[in-house]
């Protein structure tokens, strides 16, 4: 995005404010679901999120899904943290995760990966706007964009699941409605969901 001389466009001002829209999870896990797990943790681990490691715990899928077609991914507001299983119940992930900031802001429920977008653009909501009237009209893909790498779309208007370049909101209630995951956390994700994935945020 270009940007003129008279009004210039402050990055780290504006990565700071708009990572109210993202956070990034600091350790993942790997396993079979009925199988004991290790959580690793990764060594620039933010003292507010080793707070949180003791609300991180495995979980199967059954109470929450019916069968997992096309694979299913889990959120839970309450521990920010994020489940997926792949269809075959292979692979189990956890990751920890920015969650909204405030309980308005905060949609519950069954949703799904509509749309799956390496390189995202980004453009702030109308209430979002309304509310950071000092913010761009449009971001594209690069280090500027609030929505990091890669970005899943969920069929609830504005929702998505993506990464973030701002990694000082891990695992803090401090999106705009978004649930945000490490740059290498939600490629990673990004290469096992497919459009159709279940989505329940809880």
């Amino acid at each position: 995005m270009t940007q003129s001389k008279t009004t210039p466009f402050n990055r780290r001002a504006f990565l700071a404010s708009a990572a109210a829209l993202v956070a990034a999870p600091a350790f993942g896990q790997t396993g079979d679901v009925n199988s004991a797990t290790t959580i690793e943790v990764e060594q620039d681990v933010t003292q507010a999120v080793r707070r949180n490691i003791s609300s991180f715990r495995t979980l199967d899928w059954r109470p929450y899904f019916s069968n997992l077609n096309k694979g299913a991914i889990l959120v839970d507001i309450d521990s920010r943290a994020l489940h997926y299983w792949s269809a075959d119940g292979e692979t189990y992930k956890l990751y920890p995760s920015s969650v909204p900031m405030t309980e308005d802001l905060t949609r519950r429920g069954r949703t799904q990966v509509v749309r799956k977008v390496e390189g995202p653009e980004w453009r702030p909501t109308p209430a979002m706007k309304q509310r950071n009237p000092e913010w761009p009209d449009f971001v594209p893909a690069g280090p500027d964009n609030p929505l990091g790498t890669h970005a899943l779309y969920l069929s609830w208007t504005y929702y998505r699941i993506h990464g973030t370049h701002d990694t000082r909101k891990i695992g803090r209630r401090s999106s705009n409605g978004c649930i945000g995951l490490y740059n290498e956390h939600i490629a990673e994700l990004f290469s096992m969901a497919k459009v159709g994935t279940q989505v329940l945020l809880i």
